[in-house]
């Protein structure tokens, strides 16, 4: 089996309702779909990334009306969220209803719920009458896809189809945000959505984005979004090993940047760079694309320079620091 790769949603529904997995966009990533109420489904996706079942999983939906099948609960403060931020990169981790399969949620009492803002899925979803389960289309703890070839390339001989909705505008996984305390909202994953956002509207909002043993929200692993290329800390790096390197900055404005490029007579090596143009946006739409590149290229290490710790850089560090892990 080879996947296609398409634009035909009556042919991915068709699939969904039958038990197949579908390569969703989303202006996050793409994610490997399935319906989210099939228990067997649901288990196709863990074998197709070699998941592990202990990593809980997202449920996707069109409307907030599909809300009250998932969840029990949805607190005052999480609905202000959902107005100023849904459609988009904001997951929510709510109280679930009896309707979700345990596989979905790793066993646990909370399901987690987000409404992407892509229109190709948005349209899909507002055709069924069922939520998608949809983890990132990659092998599990490899980097994110964020167009239909990434997911062709890892996943294309593993499940049925690949919906084709353009390069992901974002590029990195949604926020993720507990409201299972009420009174004390959480944030699980760092991603799309800036925690200075979220607090504009809610106020303070606490953080845990680190949980290996049992992870309450996908993205919380020390390791992931890990490519193959070792990934080594410039600002870290001793000069002389920086000869003949690829070195990964940050954009061509930045401070490190410019000083090793006036000795370039010196150390010779070449640059890449997250964003040509020195925005956090472009970084973060670039991020995976790039790093997946690395291994493209065979490059067995690189330098890099870490984004600004601030805004989407805070994200854009927090899914370095998970890749720079070493592999088994």
């Amino acid at each position: 089996m080879t996947a296609e790769i398409g634009t035909d949603i009556p042919k991915s529904i068709d699939i969904l309702r039958n038990g197949g997995l579908v390569a969703i966009p989303t202006e996050t990533v793409y994610g490997l779909a399935a319906n989210g109420l099939d228990e067997i489904a649901v288990a196709s996706i863990f074998a197709a990334k070699n998941r592990p079942f202990f990593d809980p999983l997202i449920l996707h939906i069109g409307n907030r009306n599909m809300l009250n099948q998932l969840v029990s609960n949805v607190p005052q403060n999480a609905k202000k969220l959902m107005d100023a931020f849904w459609p988009g990169p904001l997951t929510f981790v709510l109280p679930k209803s009896t309707n979700v399969p345990d596989i979905v949620t790793a066993g646990q009492d909370s399901v987690a719920v987000r409404m992407p803002n892509h229109p190709t899925t948005l349209n899909l979803l507002n055709q069924i009458d069922f939520p998608l389960a949809a983890p990132s289309a990659n092998p599990f703890g490899y980097v994110s896809p964020t167009s239909a070839n990434h997911v062709f390339d890892q996943l294309g001989n593993r499940i049925d189809y690949i919906l084709d909705g353009g390069n992901c505008s974002v590029g990195l996984e949604s926020t993720i945000i507990s409201f299972i305390d009420e009174e004390n909202p959480c944030i699980l994953r760092l991603g799309g959505i800036t925690n200075a956002e979220i607090e504009t509207i809610i106020g303070h909002v606490n953080e845990n984005i680190h949980q290996n043993s049992n992870p309450s929200a996908p993205g919380q692993l020390d390791q992931h979004y890990s490519p193959f290329c070792k990934l080594k800390e410039l600002k870290n790096a001793n000069m002389e090993n920086l000869q003949n390197s690829t070195i990964l900055f940050y954009s061509p404005e930045s401070n490190i940047c410019a000083q090793l490029t006036t000795q370039r007579e010196i150390f010779n090596f070449q640059a890449l760079y997250f964003t040509e143009n020195n925005t956090e946006t472009q970084a973060a739409a670039h991020l995976f694309s790039i790093l997946r590149d690395l291994d493209s290229k065979g490059l067995s290490e690189v330098y890099f320079e870490w984004a600004p710790n601030e805004g989407l850089g805070l994200a854009i560090n927090d899914r370095l620091k998970r890749a720079m892990v070493k592999r088994d």
